[in-house]
């Protein structure tokens, strides 16, 4: 099978559209989460501990001389991210989560009886008319 068959084939396949959708969906709610930790949280986080604004916690390596800018190490912008990530992270646990215990619920629900089969009806045909005779 050639890679462009091989291609077409898994292009085609209903998971790779899932898997795109969710993409879209997963770096919307990533804007929206960055958006909520930084509008939100990290202000009121800021005015908490004494008026701090996240962004501007830096250590400077190197001073700014003339033209070139400082060097710097941006941790407040760090904290920022790792509170994102935090909240992402535990969104995705408490979807899967949900999944998982639909999932459990949908294996415990009791599966109907299997369908007779062909020689089964038979069986129970010839059963009957045979128990009808005999009456």
């Amino acid at each position: 099978m050639s890679i462009i068959s091989e291609f077409k084939a898994f292009a085609v396949k209903g998971n790779v559209v899932d898997m795109a959708v969710g993409i879209i969906i997963g770096a919307a709610f990533g804007k929206i989460v960055a958006s909520f930790v930084g509008d939100l949280i990290m202000p009121v986080l800021g005015v908490m501990i004494g008026g701090v604004d996240f962004t501007d916690l830096v250590v400077v390596l190197k001073a700014a001389q003339g033209d070139i800018p400082a060097v710097t190490m941006n941790y407040g912008k760090f904290i920022q991210t790792l509170v994102d990530f935090l909240i992402v992270a535990f969104a995705i646990f408490m979807a899967i989560k949900v999944m998982n215990s639909l999932k459990r619920k949908e294996e415990a629900a009791p599966a109907a009886p299997p369908a007779p089969t062909q020689e089964q009806v038979l069986l129970t045909e010839i059963r009957d008319l045979l128990k009808n005779k005999a009456e």
